[in-house]
C-alpha cells in the first residue's frame, strides 16, 4: 500500500506504479525490450501490403514483390509504413494510457496476409475496399466489447476452435513466407514444389530462417528484427539488397495521403462477382465476420494468456467482464478494437494486441508506462524510412516462416484425446494453408464442430451461438461459393 503523504512523482501516480511493485526503470527496459521484439512489423507490413496493390504502380502479388519497388521510391508503400507506425503509436498509447496494461499494439501479423492474399487477392476486392471492410471489423469489435455481447461470444467459441484458429493462421503465414522467400514454388503436378536452391534469393532466405531460428534457440531479445538486418546486409554482396538509392539514413517521413481516409464503401458491393447481391452480401458479412472474429479472439487470447500467467490480469477480472470498461481486461479489448479502426484510416490492416509484448512483461513490465515507452520508440522510427526502404521479400519472408513458428504452438491447448474437439480443430487448421485462406478454415471449425458433438450425444455442450453462425456457414458453402 501507498501511503497518503508520501511524495511521488507523476509517472508513478499516473501509472500506479509502486502498486503494481515496479519502477520507472523496469518499465522502460521493459518498452525498449518490447519493441525490439516487435519492430519487425515496420518492414514486413508494407512488403506484404504491397501485394495488395499498395503501391503507385498499382502491381499485385509477385508482380509488386519483384517490380524492386520500396519505402524509399513509392509514395504508396511509404504511406502505408507512416500508417503501419502512426497506428501503431495511437493505439498502443491507448492501451497504456487508458487500460494501464504493458501490451503493445501494431499491425496484425496473418491479418495483413488475410487482406493481402485473401481478400484481395483472391476475393478481389481494392484495397480501398479492404480498408472499409477493416473499419466495420474495428466498430463491431468496439460495440460488443461496451456491451455484453463480446462476453457471450467468447464464451460460446470453445477452446479448441480459439486455439485452433491461432495455428492455422500460424500455417498460412509460413506457407506465405516461403512463397515470397522462394523456397517454395508453384508446380503443374504437385500444386507446390521446392524453390530452385541455386538461386541467391533462396539461398539468402535459408540464411535468414538460420540465423533468427539460432538466436531465438538461445533467447536472444529482438531475435527477429536482428535476422532482417543481418539478412538485409548480406544480401549487399549478394546482389539481393539494392542500396543503389540510399542517399541518406534518416529524413522526414512519407507523405501520409496515398492512403490517407481512402475508405471505400460502394467497392464492397463490386468485388468481381457475378452481379447477384445475395452472393455479394453473404461474401461480405462472412468476410466481416472473419476479420472481427480473427482480430477478437488474438487480443483474448494474447491478453488472458500473457496475462493471467504474469499476474497483470486475475481470474476474477473475467469473471467480473460483463460489459462496458470496469476491468483493465475490459478496458485493454476496447483499446484492442480502437486500434483497428484507426488502422483503416489511416491506410493499415488489422491492428491487433501482439504477442511480443510477453518479452518486456518477461523483463518486469507490469503497466501501461511500458507500452508508452514503446509508441515513443515507434514513433521515433518514422524518421528513417531510407534504410527500412532497401529491405527486400527475401530478408522479411523469414520472418514469416518464424512468426508462423510461433504462432503454430496454440495447438497444445487442442485436446486430441477427444476427437469431437480434435477434428474442428484440425478442419480449421488445415482448411487454412490448403484452401489460402483464413475464412474458409474458420468457416469449417464452426460447421464440424456442432455437427462432431451432435453424433456423440454432446449436443448440450455447443452453445446456441455456434449452432447459428455454423449453420450460415453452411448455406454459404452450399448455395454461394464454386
Amino acid at each position: 500500500m501507498v501511503k497518503n503523504n508520501e511524495k511521488r512523482g507523476f509517472l508513478d501516480s499516473f501509472f500506479k506504479l509502486k502498486e503494481n511493485g515496479t519502477t520507472v526503470k523496469t518499465e522502460v527496459i521493459a518498452g525498449i525490450t518490447t519493441f525490439i521484439t516487435m519492430a519487425y512489423i515496420i518492414f514486413v507490413n508494407p512488403s506484404i501490403l504491397m501485394q495488395a496493390g499498395m503501391n503507385s504502380k498499382g502491381l499485385l502479388g509477385s508482380q509488386a514483390v519483384n517490380s524492386g519497388l520500396s519505402i524509399a521510391n513509392d509514395p504508396v508503400i511509404g504511406a502505408v509504413f507512416v500508417a503501419t507506425i502512426l497506428s501503431s503509436v495511437v493505439a498502443t498509447l491507448v492501451m497504456g494510457l487508458f487500460a494501464n496494461v504493458p501490451f503493445a499494439l501494431s499491425a496484425g501479423m496473418g491479418m495483413n496476409a488475410f487482406f493481402t492474399f485473401y481478400v484481395v487477392l483472391t476475393l478481389h476486392y481494392s484495397w480501398q475496399a479492404a480498408l472499409s471492410l477493416a473499419l466495420i471489423s474495428g466498430i463491431i469489435n468496439i460495440i460488443i466489447t461496451a456491451t455484453k455481447l463480446r462476453i457471450l461470444i467468447i464464451k460460446a467459441i470453445p477452446q479448441s476452435l480459439r486455439s485452433a484458429i491461432g495455428a492455422g493462421i500460424g500455417l498460412f503465414i509460413a506457407i506465405i513466407g516461403m512463397e515470397n522467400g522462394g523456397i517454395i514454388t508453384k508446380s503443374s503436378d504437385t500444386l507446390v514444389t521446392l524453390g530452385n536452391f541455386k538461386d541467391p534469393g533462396v539461398i539468402l532466405t535459408v540464411i535468414g530462417i538460420a540465423i533468427i531460428a539460432v538466436l531465438m534457440s538461445r533467447g536472444v531479445k529482438g531475435a527477429i528484427l536482428i535476422g532482417i538486418i543481418a539478412s538485409t546486409l548480406i544480401g549487399i554482396p549478394m546482389g539481393i539488397t539494392n542500396v543503389s538509392n540510399l542517399k541518406t539514413i534518416v529524413q522526414m517521413p512519407p507523405s501520409l495521403a496515398p492512403t490517407f481516409m481512402k475508405l471505400d464503401f460502394a467497392g464492397l458491393l463490386k468485388p468481381g462477382t457475378d452481379g447477384n447481391i445475395i452472393s455479394i452480401l453473404t461474401g461480405l458479412i462472412t468476410v466481416i465476420l472473419a476479420f472481427s472474429l480473427a482480430d477478437m479472439f488474438d487480443a483474448i487470447g494474447t491478453l488472458i494468456g500473457t496475462g493471467t500467467k504474469t499476474g497483470i490480469f486475475k481470474e476474477d477480472d473475467f469473471e467480473k467482464s460483463n460489459g462496458g470498461f470496469k476491468t483493465r481486461f475490459e478496458r485493454a479489448l476496447f483499446a484492442d478494437a480502437i486500434g483497428t479502426t484507426i488502422g483503416s484510416f489511416l491506410g493499415t490492416s488489422t491492428i491487433t494486441t501482439y504477442v511480443e509484448s510477453a518479452s518486456g512483461i518477461s523483463e518486469g513490465g507490469k503497466t501501461g508506462l511500458t507500452s508508452t515507452v514503446v509508441a515513443i520508440l515507434f514513433l521515433i522510427s518514422l524518421f528513417f524510412a531510407p534504410i527500412i526502404g532497401i529491405v527486400p521479400s527475401q530478408a522479411t519472408a523469414p520472418a514469416l516462416i518464424i512468426v508462423g513458428a510461433l504462432m503454430i504452438g496454440s495447438v497444445t491447448k487442442v485436446n486430441f484425446e477427444d476427437f469431437s474437439e480434435a477434428f474442428p480443430a484440425f478442419m480449421t487448421i488445415a482448411f487454412m494453408p490448403f484452401t489460402y485462406s483464413i475464412s474458409n478454415g474458420i468457416a469449417a471449425g464452426f460447421i464440424f464442430y456442432p455437427i462432431t458433438k451432435i453424433v456423440v450425444g454432446k449436443s448440450k455442450e455447443v452453445h446456441p451461438l455456434m449452432y447459428i453462425i455454423g449453420l450460415l456457414f453452411l448455406l454459404r458453402f452450399a448455395f454461394f461459393m464454386g
